[in-house]
């Protein structure tokens, strides 16, 4: 079981999250988005506290175009819920802790 966020790139999504016996939450994210560095803490903390039942990983757009095309990421930050190769759900934008909370558990198995 991971506890903390994963840094990936497009050559370790496959592995990292399609093929992940976890549910997978992907954080976008770019370095010059001031929302962003908002979520960070909020990413970290959400990270430790379901590292039981959920991995969580983060992707910097600009050098991974691949995998922000394939999931139609067209703002930051977004988040993408996984569970294998199906995709869970999706949302754009800061969002607070209670939606980010209530986005994953609304998909997550209890």
């Amino acid at each position: 079981m991971s506890k903390g966020v994963i840094n990936i790139s497009d050559d370790e999504f496959e592995t990292e999250v399609l093929k992940s016996e976890q549910p997978v939450l992907v954080y976008f994210w770019a370095s010059w988005c001031g929302p962003c560095q908002l979520m960070a803490p909020l990413i970290n903390a959400t990270a430790n506290n379901y590292s039981d039942r959920l991995k969580i990983v983060k992707m910097e757009v600009d050098p991974n175009q691949l995998s922000v095309k394939k999931y139609k990421v067209e703002g930051v930050p977004a988040f993408r819920l996984f569970q294998g190769e199906n995709l869970l759900g999706s949302a754009e934008g800061a969002i607070g802790k209670e939606k980010l909370l209530s986005f994953i558990d609304t998909h997550l198995k209890k």
